[in-house]
């Protein structure tokens, strides 16, 4: 849910998506992912998912 308020202050509700380009969401994203997240011990989604090494099993 918190990831839901944080893309509507990119992207408002009840804005027409037609309006947006892809450049406009991969600057969401962008932003989104290197935002410290207190979830993660306040590092971000990036540094988690791809500056350390995932241990599935």
């Amino acid at each position: 849910e918190n990831t839901n308020g944080l893309i509507r202050e990119y992207f408002p509700k009840g804005a027409d998506i037609d309006n947006y380009t892809e450049k406009d969401v991969d600057f969401c994203q962008y932003q989104l992912n290197r935002r410290p997240r207190k979830v993660l011990n306040y590092e971000t989604p990036y540094e988690v998912f791809f500056d350390k090494p995932l241990h599935l099993v």
